[in-house]
């Protein structure tokens, strides 16, 4: 039954992708059905996943489909795990895409659904493979996913952002593809079972370290996180929640699926993966603090959430060098509920605000004021999304990452002061990215979804249809309702987790049906269904006692002048903003932001995000057209980006500007050249036998 709604799902999607590349690309009004097609798919796969977790591992042998003597399908709790969760947000982002796709639109239409459905196909296919070469059909196909979807719209920075999402992924696939050769090399066989006998040394460390490089890339580690504020912000409307929120979870998955092959890993890679992820978190959520765009903000964030969880998942790595199961269990689990937080939250954002840039035809920060009053649905959807993500109660990403600090506080359990110290610096970043983090989402809430609006613009809004009213009501409940029963979510997390830890030890953090421990007994409690029941009541005490306190004055409306820079005489453009909120973050944060001011001369009257006016005329003082306006213009520099990137870049240039002198050169010569080049490999061959 699970194998038949597998094949069933499968055959929607394909069904789906070539009626958009028949039909779609003739008719407009057939692009809506590719994204109907992935909700129908996605829900069957979705159940196969369900039954999958408590299902009996099982493997199946498809036989030459794939052109090998073995095209392997792996069945088991983790694949049924990560199964469930991807085609459920897959129903969601498809029900959210159906109703923005318009059918006017004559360029983000075409493909579009193709390329969605060609993502969860792709995802599905890795998460199931059981050989190499159906692992890596699945990831490069992820990849062309990813390539095709930020392509898609031809807008102004699509070339780029395509070329940077494909060489990043073809970077992280060309370290998985060289440490699938060396485990395969070294067991003569493409079953990926078969290299958990592997022993230790050189050549299982070598490889351990592409592995997670590999999948690292996907995720947004750095750093290999450049391709992610790129490359989602240019992706077609909720497709950014498909890559964000359901595609880079493959990348988790196979984090997880060879932590269970590979077993220990080497003592220095585990303290790489424990500052790299607190170092990626860092900066993911530095940036996301002071971007303008809200696109690029939502992608910088899910760079810190990726660095979260791979330092839960460094946790689960420091338990499998010191060979303490109770450890690994504790990060493993804290790890898998911030996947489940961050996959959650980050489709309602990017599919929120992509209805919001579709209605207003913007995502600048400075534009996007008071979308609640235009956008109710969508607003609510945005605003628990950003509690979540910021670890606020009463949601699901308040218990993950509660966990996660938890975990990290097991350090004393350690004995080895490398990984000591390295849990303890990662505690440190990770318990101030959490800090930047709610400043962050308080922005975003506070001035994008409830700020005063800029106009009173009256104009009709989609605010997510219909259908993509469903999908809102599917995501924001998840991330509420997953924490009101979070006991129910471990018991099924344990069961997911069972192929790398045991069942037994990931359900130590059950203290009792309704309260949650980090695994180990008596080191803390904590109750998210008891919390959901005692806020609701603390809420509705405090409302009646104000309301009966106040003799009912409470519940009349009343009109008071905004608060604006603590002045009253500042209005208009010049009031309080998403830029002047996190203005004191640029400074606080110069270090690793790089920040940079420069004087420029702007003309009277204008006003730029970005720009702090220094000079102009006074209060009650007549414009003048030919007084100028000094400003005082702020820029952040990607430290990677500058550092890495940029001198690469440079680098590669300047060697084939040299190189293209070749290009002209005369016949003997290139025939001299291929003879020394030959003495050179013979000579080579000849020393080595």
């Amino acid at each position: 039954m699970t194998g038949a709604l597998l094949v069933a799902g499968l055959g929607v999607w394909a069904a789906g992708a070539a009626w958009d590349l028949v039909v779609g690309t003739v008719r407009a009004w057939a692009r809506v059905v590719p994204f109907w097609a992935g909700a129908v798919g996605a829900a069957l796969v979705a159940a196969a996943g369900a039954r999958t977790v408590t299902a009996r591992a099982r493997t199946l042998d498809l036989g030459t489909v794939l052109g090998t003597p073995h095209a392997l399908v792996r069945l088991d709790p983790l694949a049924g795990l990560f199964l469930t969760l991807t085609a459920g947000l897959g129903v969601a982002i498809s029900l959210c895409m159906a109703s923005w796709v318009r059918p006017d639109d004559r360029v983000v239409g075409r493909g579009a659904g193709a390329g969605h459905l060609l993502l969860l196909g792709s995802v599905t296919v890795v998460v199931v493979a059981g050989d190499a070469f159906t692992f890596l059909f699945g990831w490069e196909s992820l990849t062309a996913a990813f390539v095709v979807l930020t392509a898609v719209g031809r807008r102004h920075r699509t070339a780029g952002a395509s070329w940077v999402t494909g060489v990043l992924g073809q970077a992280g696939g060309a370290a998985l593809l060289v440490g699938f050769l060396l485990l395969a090399g070294h067991q003569h066989t493409l079953a990926i079972a078969a290299w958990s006998h592997v022993p230790p040394g050189a050549l299982h460390d070598a490889a351990y370290a592409l592995v997670i490089a590999g999948f690292g890339a996907k995720v947004g580690m750095v750093p290999f996180e450049a391709w992610l504020p790129v490359g989602y912000p240019e992706a077609p409307g909720p497709t950014r929640a498909a890559m964000a929120g359901l595609a880079a979870n493959v990348g988790f998955y196979g984090l997880w699926r060879f932590l269970g092959v590979l077993g220990a890993p080497p003592q220095w890679l585990v303290v790489v993966v424990l500052v790299t992820g607190g170092f990626t978190a860092l900066l993911g959520i530095a940036f996301a603090a002071v971007g303008s765009n809200l696109n690029r903000v939502i992608a910088y964030s899910s760079v810190e959430n990726a660095g979260v969880i791979l330092v839960g998942y460094g946790v689960a790595l420091t338990g499998a060098a010191t060979h303490r199961p109770d450890l690994v269990a504790v990060g493993l689990l804290a790890a898998s509920l911030q996947v489940l937080a961050h996959a959650v939250a980050k489709s309602g954002l990017f599919a929120s605000a992509a209805f919001f840039e579709a209605d207003e035809g913007t995502d600048a920060l400075e534009q996007l004021r008071g979308v609640a009053r235009r956008h109710p649905a969508s607003a609510a959807t945005f605003a628990v999304g950003s509690l979540t993500l910021a670890g606020l109660p009463p949601t699901i990403g308040f218990v993950s990452e509660w966990l996660v600090l938890e975990a990290l506080m097991q350090e004393f359990r350690v004995h080895q002061l490398a990984l000591r110290l390295a849990l303890a610096a990662a505690g440190a970043l990770v318990a101030l990215t959490a800090g930047i983090a709610a400043l962050t989402f308080a922005r975003l809430v506070g001035l994008t979804v409830l700020g005063r609006a800029r106009s009173n613009d009256e104009r009709p809004v989609l605010d997510g249809g219909a259908a993509g009213r469903v999908g809102f009501a599917l995501v924001a409940l998840s991330c509420l309702g997953f924490a009101a029963v979070a006991p129910w979510v471990v018991r099924f997390v344990a069961d997911g987790l069972s192929p790398v830890v045991p069942t037994g030890a990931v359900s130590g953090a059950l203290r009792s049906p309704w309260v949650l421990q980090p695994v180990y007994p008596n080191f803390s409690i904590l109750s998210p269904s008891w919390l959901w029941v005692t806020m609701s009541i603390g809420v509705a005490v405090v409302l009646a006692a104000a309301v009966a306190l106040s003799g009912g004055s409470l519940l009349r409306v009343r009109r008071v002048p905004a608060w604006r820079s603590a002045s009253t005489a500042v209005t208009g453009p010049s009031s309080y903003g998403p830029f002047g909120y996190a203005n004191v973050l640029r400074h606080v944060l110069g270090n690793v932001l790089g920040t940079r001011r420069t004087a420029v001369e702007a003309p009277v009257g204008s006003r730029q995000p970005g720009a702090e006016t220094v000079g102009g005329r006074a209060s009650g003082e007549e414009p003048s057209a030919r007084a100028p306006r000094l400003a005082v213009r702020t820029a952040v520099t990607e430290p990677v980006v500058a550092y890495l990137y940029r001198p690469a870049r440079a680098a590669v240039l300047r060697a084939a500007a040299v190189v293209r002198a070749l290009q002209s050169g005369r016949l003997d010569a290139y025939v001299g050249y291929m003879l020394v080049a030959l003495v050179i490999v013979l000579a080579v061959v000849a020393a080595l036998r």
